[in-house]
């Protein structure tokens, strides 16, 4: 046998062992003794095999094999046929060691030191697949800005690494299944138990996934367990509102108005103007430009105030929405010259603008599930338009709803108001939408938003600014 032929039989025992790790908790003695002796003749540790032992744990007592982790998916610019076979050998038992880590997740109870096992490893998975610019944030906090790059401020999902010239991995789709993933982990949980002991509790890294569960729950939680559940709230908040501060801070404070003469003074002096339009004046003689005018720039902003009504679906399929909502209006809030008003629905409505500012409070009301009714909402928010060319009105929903409401978004559209129709304001930008609503709207001319976050960060601020 070549030894060519020998590294590839090495590839399929791995990738072989994987499989059947994966789908049978089971140990198959063959492929695991097979395993050992190839991962022993690449000089890699045995603790490699070991689905127990997280990929953080490994690279801990292995330093070398971080860098090797970070980069293992991300062949855009390799050639894995020119690749060397050992390396491929290699580089397979890795890949096994990240698959099993993320994918294999059993069956049973789960405790929030194996939770948090998992979200470190899915965050390796994710830093594997973007490469060293991802961040490797996993899921805590989504990632926003952070592993999904800042460049596609309209922009949905990215294209991640290939795998050597596979098909490209949307990050939407990557986002969806590690969250499925989660959210089956946290529903395992005995998530009560966990919160009423301090020190389980500290184990605990907030994320959607768990969120979620807490904000479904917290109504049964009292004492030690409640209050480690609103730290885990509170947290979260403060790690998704930095990233969205951040995106919204970026925007200009207000658009130039030119009917304001601009100040005579040097550091308004546009110097490129002044030069073309005198040099009329130009001297061939003396070889110098004589200046008879001078050009400024304008500087004043327009600063009318802007209301931002945002309206948000509470049900049970629209949690995501909810929680980056609640943050994103209370950014809003702080901006000079916005009035931010907050309504939540399910099959009735309540008016949250008094904590708008403050995103926990808003989360700690809110109460999710149940059905659909946003004709409720309008009733609340109607009211709320007194200038509506001066009024941005943003309805978050999947528009499984009462279709009388189209009538509704129509008449506020012809009025004048900016209306923006978001189906999905979350990191994954996954959202399924009604059909009907959606070629409603389009035809109205105000097509449904369905992506990152990002993009409704984006569609405000052109409003606002």
């Amino acid at each position: 046998m070549t030894t060519d032929s020998n590294d590839e039989h090495r590839r399929q025992v791995l990738y072989w062992r994987l499989l059947s790790r994966v789908f049978n908790t089971d140990e198959q003695p063959s492929l695991e003794s097979a395993g050992v002796a190839i991962v022993d003749d690449l000089g890699l540790p045995p603790a490699l095999l070991d689905p127990s032992i997280s990929v953080d744990n490994l690279v801990q007592r292995f330093p070398d094999l971080g860098a090797e982790f970070e980069s293992l998916l991300d062949l855009d610019d390799a050639d894995p046929d020119g690749e060397d076979p050992a390396q491929q050998v290699r580089r397979a038992a890795l890949v096994s060691k990240l698959l099993l880590n993320v994918f294999a997740t059993g069956a049973g109870d789960v405790s929030a030191t194996q939770l948090a096992a998992w979200q470190q490893d899915a965050g390796w998975f994710k830093k594997a697949l973007c490469g060293r610019g991802s961040g490797g944030q996993g899921q805590n906090g989504e990632g926003q800005g952070k592993d999904q790059g800042e460049g596609a401020a309209a922009g949905g999902g990215r294209g991640l690494g290939t795998g050597g010239g596979g098909r490209s991995i949307d990050e939407a789709e990557l986002n969806r299944v590690l969250g499925e993933l989660e959210g089956d982990l946290v529903r395992r949980m005995r998530l009560r138990e966990v919160l009423s002991n301090s020190s389980l509790a500290a184990h605990l890294r907030p994320s959607m996934s768990l969120i979620e569960q807490l904000l479904r729950d917290k109504d049964n939680l009292s004492g030690v367990a409640l209050a480690n559940a609103k730290a885990l709230i509170r947290r979260y908040v403060d790690e998704v509102a930095q990233v969205l501060r951040t995106q919204v801070e970026k925007t200009s404070t207000g658009k130039i108005d030119k009917s304001v003469p601009p100040k005579r003074v040097f550091r308004n002096l546009d110097l490129e103007r002044t030069i073309w339009k005198n040099l009329t004046n130009w001297s061939p003689d003396d070889e110098r430009l004589y200046v008879d005018r001078l050009f400024y720039r304008h500087t004043a902003k327009r600063t009318t105030p802007a209301k931002m009504i945002v309206v948000v679906d509470q049900s049970g399929s629209m949690v995501d929405a909810m929680v980056n909502c609640t943050i994103l209006a209370s950014i809003f809030t702080g901006l000079p010259k916005v009035d931010v008003h907050l309504i939540a629905y399910d099959t009735r409505a309540i008016d949250l603008t008094p904590w708008v500012s403050d995103p926990f409070e808003v989360l700690l009301r809110t109460t999710l599930g149940g059905g659909t009714d946003g004709t409720a909402a309008m009733a609340l928010a109607r009211p709320k338009v007194a200038d509506p060319r001066n009024t941005v009105m943003v309805w978050i929903s999947d528009f499984y709803d009462n279709r009388s409401l189209i009538d509704d978004f129509t008449s506020l559209h012809r009025s004048g108001v900016k209306f923006i129709p978001v189906g999905s304001v979350n990191s994954s930008g996954y959202a399924s939408v009604d059909s009907w609503f959606r070629e409603k709207l389009k035809d109205l001319g105000t097509p449904v938003i369905s992506g990152h976050i990002r993009k409704l960060v984006f569609e405000l601020k052109n409003f606002l600014t």
